[in-house]
């Protein structure tokens, strides 16, 4: 089979979702009916294939992205499962970076939630095409059509459903396919063997409405069809589905299909989708690059016989086999017990083995070629984000951007034994999970450990004590506070000792500017006439940044400030770049004090789901909160959806309060927005001085 033959039989895709919408379960029949598994795994009895950790079958959630290959008709499809809770959404963003589509799947009842919003924007931003699949239509409540005009009003987003469910809630049997007008029965227990038969008479009109519609839309995106179809010909099957590939691969549309994975209906014809109408590696514009040498981008096409460029997007420690890296191969072809080189790094990395892995269970290669992803043992310099090459053709790819933390909790070791192992693990657990940070606190000599949210630390603690055996103190989860200035000052800080001998000189003039809300920070060197050797500019930046990670006035790490160094004076003999870095430092943070600096908050986006008749309540405690109520809207049968926005201080042990506020009965999910400014009675309190 020739290279490209390949590698238009290759589907990378990820299914994502809002958390309980059914992703895993969808994932779960994929592998069923593609022959990749034997029976039939189950979120609730914990035997599920793609969640494999304990934490995950204990608490019927996903939480890493789990990696599997399986085979449907002569096509290889590399699928993801990507976890729903917004506190992973790491490992979301980092599998969209590699992905070439994605399956969004949707709660038929629910329709689009904000976690569904988030991942659609995420994939925006990657530009990955996608099908929807609205599932658990055999639920109480399910409306297929309010979820497609959900996902016109609050995704912006092209939808056109390429098939109609037959029946809803306990009545629902089977799907329509619009472009073959047949029906697609699902009648025996596992679904295996649906019946392909013609369209039931009393749909026959609404199916023909709903073609009509589906032609002209896939017509308006090709000009050949277009003439067509105001010319009154007939467009046949093969034009509409190679025009609504070439539509879905371009995001102009986005096919809609219907089922229930938990009843075994509908995952036939959505296997059909993905090959059909998701892209494969050729598919997707050639990969652009950064040569580290020169500076200039460099252009890497999905070529098996190209350089290397693999994108490491995962880091995982395997209890058996070690440390694992998956890697997605852009172009060229990796192979066992070679050498390569970590472009970003410039260090060699020896390919200690090459495997395929179908969830945690795992088959040897001996090479992988571009358009694939792999795991890879044996890497020792490789993290996420960075790019491995061919020695004599480096590149960098573009890198993933993480979300800062937004809480933290102080952990120590109940034993000297335990001190190595704590430190041994958080290293590793820091090297898998990007949003995971450890920081020491020098003043009160305790370890922080900083995540994404309750869930997402309460799971790493879990992982910590389980797989690396560590017995720890843990302490109540705190908010990770930040810290700006609002006005511009100019300071001059000098660290001078000259008492005899060889001294320390440096004098530092800062101007500190404050900047716009999630620019971070920026350093210039604006000084003229050679006023302070440009050897010791690095270290004057190196002070400074190290002083803002160290935090301003309250003791908490300041962001969105710009530094410009615009004067100095040093010494012949006595100037050195640790006087420099100190002065740099000093600078800095007696300027701060002089800047007006304020405390910064993480503020949340929260969606609060409960019946209409308990939401006056929850509007009450809401706004007791600090909260700001940002809009209410009916969300299905008998319920409201409360949009709020509130500090994430106040929102810690909420899950109780609501469910004791709603009789059990009301939901909600928080994501991370943004951070604000805290009242002048707040900044006391977070001071310890209210």
């Amino acid at each position: 089979m020739a290279d490209n033959d390949f590698l238009r039989l290759i589907r990378n895709i990820g299914i994502i979702a809002h958390i309980d919408a059914g992703k895993t379960t969808t994932t779960e029949r994929i592998l069923f009916y593609s022959g990749t598994t034997y029976r039939l795994g189950n979120v609730d009895e914990g035997t599920t294939v793609t969640d494999w950790m304990e934490q995950e079958r204990e608490r019927g959630i996903t939480i890493t992205a789990a990696a599997i290959t399986s085979s449907w008709r002569e096509y290889q499809i590399n699928l993801i499962d990507t976890p729903g809770h917004i506190d992973f959404t790491a490992e979301v963003q980092r599998s969209l970076r590699v992905l070439d589509g994605g399956v969004v799947v949707f709660d038929a009842v629910a329709g689009v939630e904000p976690q569904s919003e988030t991942v659609w924007r995420q994939a925006d931003r990657y530009n990955v095409p996608r099908i929807c699949f609205v599932n658990k239509m055999d639920r109480m409540g399910a409306n297929f059509w309010r979820t497609v005009g959900m996902i016109v009003e609050r995704l912006n987003g092209h939808p056109v459903p390429i098939q109609l469910p037959i029946g809803i809630e306990d009545t629902f049997r089977g799907v329509v396919d619009l472009i073959e007008q047949k029906a697609w029965l699902f009648t025996d227990q596992l679904g295996a063997k649906p019946e392909i038969t013609d369209v039931p008479a009393d749909m026959l009109e609404l199916v023909h409405e709903h073609r009509e519609r589906l032609v002209e839309a896939i017509a308006e995106t090709d000009d050949h069809l277009m003439l067509k179809y105001l010319d009154g010909e007939e467009i046949s099957n093969e034009e509409l589905r190679v025009a609504l590939r070439a539509a879905t691969i371009s995001s102009q549309l986005v096919p809609v299909l219907c089922g229930t994975a938990l009843r075994n209906k509908g995952v036939q014809p959505l296997l059909d989708a993905i090959v059909e109408y998701l892209p494969s590696p050729l598919d997707i514009p050639a990969m652009v690059g950064t040569n580290p040498y020169t500076g200039k981008e460099e252009e890497r096409a999905p070529d098996p016989n190209g350089p290397l460029a693999a994108l490491c997007f995962k880091i995982v420690t395997d209890p058996y086999m070690g440390r694992l890296a998956y890697v997605r191969i852009y172009s060229g072809t990796l192979v066992n017990g070679s050498t390569y080189q970590n472009a970003n790094k410039e260090k060699k990395e020896r390919i200690g083995q090459l495997v395929r892995m179908r969830a945690n269970q795992r088959e040897e290669m001996t090479k992988v070629s571009a358009g694939d992803i792999a795991a890879v043992l044996g890497l020792k310099h490789t993290f996420t984000g960075e790019t491995i090459s061919d020695a004599s053709a480096p590149i960098i790819l573009e890198t993933i951007s993480f979300p800062e933390p937004v809480i933290s909790i102080a952990i120590e070791p109940k034993t000297k034994a335990d001190q190595d192992k704590l430190s041994q693990s958080l290293q590793r657990l820091a090297e898998e999970d990007p949003t995971f940070r450890v920081r020491y606190d020098n003043e009160t000599g305790q370890t922080l450990i900083q995540g994404m949210g309750e869930l997402h630390l309460d799971v790493l603690i879990d992982r910590m004590l389980r797989e690396f055996g560590v017995r720890a103190n843990v302490g109540r989860p705190q908010v990770s506070y930040r810290e700006t200035i609002t006005r511009t000052v100019e300071h001059e800080a000098r660290f001078v000792r000259q008492s005899g001998g060889r001294g320390q000189f440096g004098v530092v003039s800062l101007r500190l500017e404050p900047m716009a809300q999630g620019e971070g920070f920026v350093f210039e060197n604006k000084t003229v006439g050679g006023v302070i050797p440009k050897e010791y500019i690095p270290a004057v930046e190196q002070g400074v940044r190290e002083a803002m990670e160290a935090g301003g006035s309250s003791g908490y790490p300041l962001v969105d400030v710009k530094a410009q160094l615009i004067d100095g004076k040093y010494h012949e003999v006595d100037s050195s770049e640790l006087a420099f870095k100190i002065a740099g430092s000093m600078a800095l943070r007696e300027g701060v004090q002089r800047a007006a600096p304020v405390i910064l908050e993480p503020m949340m986006k929260v969606e609060i789901v409960v019946p209409d008749n308990f939401a006056g309540d929850v509007i009450g405690d809401a706004s007791s909160r600090r909260g700001r109520i940002e809009g209410m809207e009916p969300h299905s049968q008998g319920l409201q959806a409360i949009h709020a926005s509130i500090p994430l201080a106040e929102m810690f042990g909420y899950a109780t309060t609501l469910r004791s506020n709603t009789q059990g009965r009301g939901t909600f999910s928080m994501e991370f927005d943004h951070y604000e400014p805290v009242s002048p009675e707040v900044a006391k309190r977070v001071r310890g001085e209210a």
